[in-house]
């Protein structure tokens, strides 16, 4: 009877454990992606409903930081620097926080984005940009708290903050002309050095054609001015796998030099190890 009674309090007890009730969240999660040019951005927040209530000047205070929406603090990242106000925001993820006034709001892109809300102590030093930003009255209520990003354009985006019947804009400019650039020139420019190099180290580590892989290589010391000591290691390498030791040693006498040069321990044991082996035969 006692191992009965046992049985089923440990069953009771996984039951207990395993039946969570689900329901859904007062603020939902959300999230969402958009290029702008060549930009990609990416906003991740809670939805707060009004249900109600007055927003602005009541629930959520005038002149006081503001997680701008609810729960994990919300936060926005760029793939590329950004401009904001003429000022330069670089990529990479933000806490977005703002400080909502009657008549213009603060926007700060904070660099801490692992707050609950907002930050108990807040650090200036964190700001990695704030702007300004005046609000429009809607003519319609927003009753879930809403990001979005509109009136796109190749060289910018506008970033709308919206609940209740107020809508913050930001406008950002993305550094289209420079990144399409860039990529034209690199494209027009051919392969480079790094490019050749891991082309050959991928032949080599996968049984391709060695004959490719060594040709690779030469391309890519050839239109390297420093000569590094892991692509000369590589060549070696791939010399090796071709059965010419002696000009895979040659190589690698190189490769050693350089990388005693640069104290690089592990080079040089790499190398002194792989010249004494192919020298045995």
């Amino acid at each position: 009877m006692k191992k009965i009674i046992i049985a089923l309090a440990i069953l009771i007890a996984n039951y207990t454990i395993e039946a969570q009730v689900k329901a859904p969240a007062a603020s939902p999660k959300a999230s969402f992606s958009q290029v702008v040019g060549l930009t990609d951005v990416e906003v991740e927040y809670s939805r707060p409903s009004l249900k109600g209530r007055t927003v602005y000047g009541d629930l959520v205070p005038f002149g006081k930081v503001w997680r701008t929406g609810a729960n994990n603090c919300t936060t926005i990242s760029f793939s590329e620097d950004v401009t904001i106000d003429g000022k330069t925001l670089k990529k990479g993820k933000y806490a977005l926080y703002t400080v909502p006034r009657v008549d213009n709001w603060d926007v700060i892109f904070y660099d801490e984005t692992s707050n609950w809300g907002t930050p108990e102590n807040w650090d200036e030093s964190k700001v990695a940009l704030k702007t300004s930003a005046k609000p429009f009255q809607l003519n319609r209520t927003v009753e879930s708290f809403t990001i979005d990003i509109n009136n796109l354009d190749n060289n910018y985006g506008v970033l709308e903050i919206m609940w209740e019947k107020t809508l913050i804009p930001v406008k950002f400019e993305v550094p289209t002309a420079k990144t399409a650039m860039a990529s034209i020139d690199k494209t027009l420019n051919g392969p480079s050095s790094t490019d050749y190099y891991s082309a050959g180290t991928y032949l080599y580590q996968s049984n391709g054609d060695m004959n490719k892989a060594l040709s690779y290589v030469n391309k890519a010391l050839e239109l390297s001015k420093e000569k590094p000591f892991w692509m000369l290691r590589q060549k070696s390498l791939i010399q090796a796998k071709l059965g010419d030791k002696k000009g895979a040693i040659e190589t690698a006498k190189v490769s050693l030099a350089s990388a005693q040069a640069a104290k690089n321990q592990d080079y040089i044991k790499l190398n002194n190890d792989s010249i004494a082996e192919w020298s045995k035969g």
